[in-house]
């Protein structure tokens, strides 16, 4: 079995995150407040997410979060790619 690179892996799911974000942001800022509404219940089935929509995002706290979701998914795939090798090692001992 092939091992995985843990930065390659972890930067691959910190990427992902941050284009999710921005597309997110790209919803929020082309089709509003209830059209975001709409497309997040929908996605989320259901979900009531009137409340959690903020579509007046400052352009500084949106840099930020994508930042933040670029760091938590490099995390999060850094250690989906160090336990996958983990695991490869116990198999072939």
């Amino acid at each position: 079995m092939h091992r995985l690179d843990v930065k390659k892996f972890g930067l691959a799911f910190g990427l992902t995150g941050a284009l999710i974000y921005l597309g997110c942001t790209i919803v929020m800022t082309t089709v509003g407040q209830q059209g975001s509404v709409a497309f997040f219940n929908t996605l989320l089935h259901g979900l009531d997410t009137s409340s959690l929509i903020k579509v007046n995002l400052p352009v500084r706290a949106a840099l930020v979060g994508i930042v933040q979701i670029f760091i938590l998914g490099w995390l999060v795939g850094a250690c989906i790619a160090a336990f996958y090798n983990v695991q490869i090692k116990k198999e072939i001992n």
